[in-house]
């Protein structure tokens, strides 16, 4: 009999998501909207430092509302980091806009302000500066956000941050989220903490918030009849499921130290791997490690990621590759990439030697040590056979 799988991040119940969904049924709020919508948005948005927040049905809806808002349309340009999945961008295109890919730095792997800055002088000689800009925090770690946000300043560009992964993060003693005119939270089934399904938008411009309730509920008039004047969608979450994104969300510091912990131990048992390097933590932020993941320097191993992921399948064990480039895509052919430096792609040097390990916050020390069983046995035999050969 095989052992039970081990998933990437599943998710991990509170034990407190009973008590608010209970309380709804029994005050028949189920249907969209309700006291645990109201009270969510407020819990997060204070919990993060932000002025307000609006629920959503997913982080990519709150994506769509926030170029809605920052009335991205038809032939305007948005930068995007390239190094993500591709719910940052898809967005762009609801709008009928272009993406303009930048690539990822070495010391956060996300979004290079150096490419980001060389984007930004040719948009405004070219008399096409982005209507915004969608930096991504991957994996838990925070971009280099003073460096971001003073470029977009400078250019007069609005930032979206897509912190879908990095909710409980921190640059500089500030929550992962909270630097852009919007940031974005997801609460999908794999996130630190989760809805099942679902998203938020917080800002500080509490007005556009307002607007984005009222986009999200199909636009809908003030009036007894129905009435509407502007295109809508159907984007607000239901107060059931916002009732467990409260439950969660008393828990997240936890689920946060538990990932950093995990990490940690991670660290510690892989550190003799020739040519391993674990994502980097930017000096002055604090990861959620919502997932684990390294590369293996091709110049010092010859150990290859895939085999690695292979062998874990072979044990019943979940890990993935990083995120492909959103550049490299068919979706996105054709589409302009600003790389890191002129000779150096580092997105696609990631792509190319990475790997995402197990990293539910549930997870026991006997999984995590299958993994790391089978990640060693791995690179042993890799090594031996490179040996023979």
């Amino acid at each position: 009999m095989s052992l039970p799988k081990i998933l990437l991040s599943p998710p991990h119940l509170s034990g407190n998501e009973e008590k608010y969904i209970e309380q709804a049924i029994k005050t028949n709020w189920i249907a969209p909207l309700g006291p645990n919508v109201d009270a969510f948005e407020r819990e997060l948005s204070q919990y993060v430092g932000s002025k307000g927040a609006a629920v959503t049905s997913s982080g990519t809806a709150a994506i769509h509302l926030a170029l809605e808002l920052l009335d991205v349309g038809q032939g305007d340009k948005v930068f995007c980091s390239s190094f993500t999945f591709v719910a940052s961008a898809n967005p762009i295109l609801y709008q009928g806009a272009e993406p303009v890919f930048i690539d990822s730095e070495p010391d956060t792997w996300n979004m290079s302000p150096h490419a980001l800055e060389r984007a930004l002088e040719d948009a405004q000689s070219d008399g096409e500066l982005p209507k915004a800009v969608i930096v991504v925090n991957l994996y838990g770690q925070s971009a280099k956000m003073d460096e971001i946000v003073s470029l977009c300043n400078q250019y007069g560009v609005p930032v979206v941050e897509d912190a879908a992964e990095s909710l409980g993060s921190e640059y500089k003693g500030k929550k992962s989220g909270t630097f852009g005119k919007f940031g974005i939270y997801s609460f999908n089934g794999n996130k630190i903490i989760t809805t099942s399904g679902g998203g938020m938008l917080v800002s500080d411009d509490e007005e556009a918030l307002d607007r984005a309730r009222f986009l999200a509920t199909q636009a809908r008039e003030p009036a007894l009849h129905y009435e509407h004047c502007h295109m809508g969608y159907n984007y607000r979450l239901s107060n059931i499921l916002a009732g467990v994104g409260r439950a969660q969300l008393e828990v997240l510091d936890d689920r946060v130290a538990a990932r950093r912990r995990i990490f940690e131990r991670y660290v510690d048992a892989l550190a003799d791997i020739p040519g391993i390097e674990l994502m980097p933590e930017l000096e002055g932020t604090l990861s959620n490690r919502w997932l684990t993941t390294f590369t293996i320097d091709p110049d010092v191993s010859p150990v290859k990621t895939d085999k690695i992921i292979q062998e874990m399948g072979e044990r019943n064990i979940e890990s993935r590759p990083l995120w492909k480039p959103l550049h490299l895509q068919p979706l996105f052919k054709g589409a302009r990439f600003y790389p890191h430096e002129e000779d150096n792609v580092v997105s696609e040097q990631l792509f190319a030697s990475g790997l995402c390990l197990p990293s539910g916050s549930s997870m026991s020390d006997e999984d995590q040590d299958r993994v790391i069983d089978a990640i060693k046995n791995s690179v042993r035999k890799q090594l031996a056979s490179f040996v023979t050969s």
